[in-house]
This record gives structure tokens, sequence and C-alpha cells, in this order.
């Protein structure tokens, strides 16, 4: 039996770490825009701003559903004026417009997407199943902030309003 050549083996090491990079490449992937904000991907704020700037920016609301989810789902508000660092609440609402239960969840974004980094989740009903009850109506609250350093970079100074959106799909297990 001969001894396989090195080039074989570097082949083979390529071929097993491409494979492997198929399977790493979606969490990779999402961990790069939690911490970029790419994608208009907004951070989910692990404590409250310690200050409040006067930058003030318009925050828009837009709602969508997905044609398989039998819901009217839609804003309360247009929009919210909010300062750099100052916590914003708002809400959505939805109602189930079949008889029987179902299920949804909530993905979301946030454009301009380089105002991503800065856009601070507090409290969102975004990736968690939700459910009504046949022709059940609820609020949806969403509490927020626009980190304040905002105020300090320069690639943003054109940025006066930041739409959240959100689109309901079905929920299926």
């Amino acid at each position: 039996m001969s001894r396989p050549s090195s080039s074989l083996i570097i082949l083979g090491g390529i071929v097993f770490g491409m494979f492997a990079l198929t399977f790493a490449a979606v969490p990779l992937y999402r961990m790069f825009c939690e911490k970029t904000g790419h994608g208009g991907t907004t951070q989910v704020a692990k404590s409250r701003p310690d200050r409040i700037e006067d930058r003030v920016i318009t925050v828009r609301f837009n709602a969508d559903t997905h044609s398989d989810l039998p819901w009217d789902f839609k804003p309360l508000q247009k929009e919210i004026k909010v300062k750099a660092g100052e916590v914003g609440l708002a809400f959505y609402h939805g109602k189930n417009l079949s008889p029987s239960h179902t299920a949804g969840m909530a993905i979301y974004n946030v454009t301009p997407h380089k105002a991503g980094i800065y856009f601070n989740k507090v409290e969102c009903f975004c990736f968690l199943e939700q459910h009504l009850e046949g022709s059940q109506e609820t609020d949806f609250p969403v509490q927020f902030f626009i980190d304040p350093d905002i105020a300090k970079d320069p690639t943003l100074d054109d940025v006066d309003t930041i739409t959240l959106s959100y689109t309901f799909f079905r929920f299926k297990k």
C-alpha cells in the first residue's frame, strides 16, 4: 500500500474545511450582523443609556403581514420623536381575522441600514411565538432607544429618521 501524497491530504483538509464552513455560515453571519448592525439588524440592549443627547430623531413604524397569516397588523402611531439616549415606547396592534386560533412570529429591521447598530431594543415581541384566538385582538409593545453615540458618528449626520419595520409570519413548528 502506498501512502497518500501530501497534496491529497491538503486537498482533503480544504474540502473538509469548506464543508464545515457551510454549517457555520448562518450563525457567523448572524453574529456579524448583530455586532455591526449590517442589514438593519438592531441591537438588544443590555442596559439603558446613561445620557441623553440633544439630537432628535424621528422613528417611523411600519407593519406587514405575510399572506399565510390571517391577521391585521399595524402600528398604533405613525411616528414618534425621541432624543438620542431617551427610551421610547411604541405599540403595534394585531387582530386575528380568522375564527380559529393562529400563531405568528415577527421579524424586524430598521432603515437606513447603517443606523441599525445604534437602534437598541429594550423590550420587543419579535422572534417570540405569538398566539391569538379566533377574532382576538392585542397590542404588542416595543421599547427602544437610539444609542447616544449616534451623535458622535459623522457617517450618520444625514440620518434624522429611522424606520422600524416588522413583518409577521405564520408560526410553524
